[in-house]
């Protein structure tokens, strides 16, 4: 007989029961609503390494940003008092000259960018007016502020040495018109502004070119003939060649092989048309050889309009890019400095006199090598110190930028003609002590200091809700309500 199988109880009461639920994974909010299921977990160390760095180099970013825009406002603001002083309708507002020039190995666009971006918001809250003077190549700005200068000699009565009978002299349209309309200039101080060191040297040498040298162009120098070669024409022959001939024989001519009237012409580039449509320089009328013995013009004036001069940094070339990346970071420091100069130019309640010091050498310096004039660290109460010449404070502003340029500017030229870029610069006594620059007050300098950088006209979102909901009346006098303020008769 079979043995009936065990029945046991326990298992009868594990085998009712029913199975666990499992266990919820997850956000239930966040599984009701169809998402998936995130898991909080520190990344991995390359996604670290990667966030570290971008995480890095963003903050720097917006940390420069942020302080740049607060400095750029600082000095909006100390200068912003001048726009809201009321001003007649036939009265012209104050108007400045501003010189800009291509860096050496880039183009213009690069001067604008830098204008638009560091100088032109503090001239705008000044409410300046101005006139600019662009150069798209070296020598441009030279040849622009000398003929600028020129017609001012014109027009205070100065004419040239051979000036032709009855020739009118130039009018100006509007200048006549205004006067007419009797509508006056401001009166206040012009000035000028520079942009970088290479367009403050081309500054410089246009007011010298304009204020010492002729009103009327020199003739072009002469031109040397070619030397004797052994393959010479004999003396008979070559006069005869030279007697029939037109033209002299010049190394120019030689240079360039006379063209057939059979060879067929090459049509030109797009290159060689767009620099065939570029304006021809004007050369120099005056070199700095021929300062010393040239004569002032007799309308100089006993003081030149005051100048600022403000940085321009402009590095190029790849193995430059650590400092690049440290200059873009830390472009705050720049807009601070851009502003402060600007701001004495808007305000030019200070102007000062460029100041002069004599460079030291020693003796035996001297007697080794004449123009040896190396003084690193000169001490004036050395008594084997001498003076060499007069170092003029012009030619050392912003002299540290000569280092970042390129180096075509140093290069010589296919077409050698005037490098004043290369050159060192040069500063006349006559023009040098006429020369002036716009300083800022210590007062402006201290209110500045504690000025926090916040635009006063700008409202924080909580004031633009409670105008939205109208728990608070916009104050501001719109500008249709100039001038309708007040009771009658005030």
């Amino acid at each position: 007989m079979a043995d009936k199988p065990s029945f046991d109880s326990k298992d009868v009461a594990k085998d009712a029961l029913p199975a666990p639920r499992p266990k919820p994974t997850g956000n239930p909010v966040f599984r009701m609503m169809g998402l998936p299921n995130f898991r909080f977990k520190l990344p991995s160390r390359n996604w670290l390494i990667f966030l570290s760095i971008t995480g890095s180099f963003t903050t720097a970013i917006l940390y420069d940003r942020y302080h740049k825009r607060k400095a750029q406002q600082r000095w909006c603001n100390i200068v912003s008092h001048l726009a809201r002083e009321p001003m007649a309708s036939t009265q012209l507002p104050r108007k400045i000259t501003i010189f800009l020039s291509a860096p050496p190995g880039d183009g213009l666009r690069a001067a604008r960018d830098h204008f638009h971006e560091y100088v032109k918001p503090v001239l705008v809250a000044g409410a300046l007016d101005w006139d600019v003077i662009e150069g798209r190549r070296e020598g441009d700005v030279r040849a622009g502020l000398a003929e600028r200068i020129r017609k001012r000699r014109r027009k205070d009565g100065e004419k040239p040495a051979n000036i032709v009978e009855g020739a009118e002299e130039e009018k100006d349209l509007l200048q006549q018109l205004r006067d007419a309309a009797g509508i006056r200039d401001s009166g206040d101080v012009q000035g000028d502004l520079v942009l970088g060191r290479h367009t403050w040297k081309e500054y410089i040498r246009g007011s010298h070119e304009g204020w010492l040298g002729p009103l009327e162009s020199p003739p072009d120098p002469p031109r040397e003939p070619l030397p004797a070669t052994d393959d010479a024409l004999p003396p008979h022959e070559q006069a005869a060649v030279n007697s029939a001939s037109p033209t002299p024989y010049f190394q120019e001519a030689e240079s360039q092989p006379p063209k057939s009237a059979e060879e067929p012409q090459k049509p030109e580039t797009p290159k060689e048309k767009e620099k065939s449509k570029e304006p021809t320089q004007q050369r120099p009328y005056i070199f700095p050889a021929a300062y010393p013995v040239a004569s002032p013009a007799p309308s100089v004036p006993e003081s030149l309009p005051p100048s600022a001069i403000l940085p321009f940094p402009h590095l190029l070339g790849f193995l430059n890019t650590p400092v690049r990346i440290y200059r873009f970071l830390n472009r705050r420091h720049l807009a601070d400095e851009t502003g402060r100069q600007v701001a004495a130019l808007v305000l030019a309640n200070c102007i000062g006199n460029w100041n002069v010091e004599a460079e030291l050498a020693r003796i035996a310096d001297l007697n080794a090598s004449p123009t040896n004039t190396d003084t690193n660290q000169p001490d004036p109460n050395d008594v084997d110190m001498v003076p060499v010449r007069r170092r003029w404070e012009q030619e050392s502003v912003l002299e540290d930028e000569e280092r970042d340029w390129h180096k075509s500017a140093w290069q010589p030229h296919g077409d050698e003609g005037e490098r004043v870029w290369k050159d060192v610069m040069v500063v006349d006594p006559r023009i040098g002590e006429r020369m002036r620059r716009f300083q800022l007050a210590a007062d402006v300098e201290e209110k500045a200091r504690k000025d926090d950088g916040v635009d006063p006209a700008r409202k924080g979102m909580w004031e633009n809700l409670r105008e939205m909901v109208g728990w608070q009346k916009d104050t501001s006098v719109k500008g249709w309500e100039h001038g309708f303020v007040g009771e009658e008769g005030e």
